[in-house]
């Protein structure tokens, strides 16, 4: 396995069509075995820099059917990675091992895993101040972990996880306005 380098790419509106055309083909091969399609990651916010890997999000009812779609996901070269850690969700990868073009994250729809994706990724595409932090944060990382895709990613986590707090907080002050 080669090692994999962290490099950032400015924003590219391309990555919204890459998107939508493996969005196509999941559902080809899935047919209405999923509730939903997102794109999520960096890639999903408009202006910021990132590793140019369309991450994608699907909603299914239960994640023990997931095992059944390998063959199926395979077909379309996305190759399923264990992650003994990731009890909530199950992770395929597309492209050569480090150069990666598509992840795909398969989760319980409307599972907290589910919700905090989108919290972020929301969160983000609603406020520039936060974009420009995370920007700022993601290129300092890049730059002391070139080499470490798994600490970059690591470091990214408190300030991934202060986002959803807020955005959480957020949706349930606007909530409570109603009561």
């Amino acid at each position: 396995m080669s090692v994999s380098i962290v490099e950032l790419h400015p924003h590219n509106p391309e990555w919204e069509s890459e998107f939508e055309r493996e969005k196509t083909r999941i559902l080809e091969a899935l047919g209405d075995k999923t509730l939903a399609i997102e794109h999520i990651g960096s890639t999903s916010i408009k202006g910021l820099a990132a590793k140019p890997i369309i991450d994608i999000m699907v909603g299914v009812d239960n994640l023990n059917q997931v095992a059944d779609w390998i063959p199926l996901l395979l077909g379309i070269k996305y190759e399923y990675v264990p992650k003994p850690e990731c009890i909530d969700r199950r992770f395929f990868r597309k492209g050569p091992w480090g150069q990666g073009i598509c992840h795909l994250h398969i989760c319980e729809h409307d599972s907290t895993e589910w919700q905090d994706k989108l919290l972020f990724r929301d969160y983000l595409r609603f406020h520039p101040e936060a974009v420009s932090e995370y920007a700022s944060l993601k290129e300092e990382l890049a730059r002391v972990h070139k080499l470490d895709r798994h600490a970059y990613t690591e470091r990214k986590g408190p300030f991934i996880r202060r986002i959803i707090d807020f955005a959480r907080l957020a949706g349930e002050k606007k909530l409570t306005k109603g009561i």
